[in-house]
């Protein structure tokens, strides 16, 4: 293979790297949110049922 389509393919092979761990932190963000979410939730009703 020749130097210049290698550093394509790496290029090409960074990008997608770089997209699916903006991807990941976005989906860990939501998941994070939620979380907190559901423990406000959760305290809420034991407040209301007592």
């Amino acid at each position: 293979m020749n130097a210049e389509l290698e550093y394509s393919i790496m290029q090409h092979r960074a990008s997608e790297l770089r997209r699916a761990a903006a991807e990941h932190r976005r989906v860990r963000e939501v998941a994070k949110g939620s979380r907190s979410e559901r423990r406000h939730r959760s305290i809420f009703a034991k407040l209301l049922a007592s």
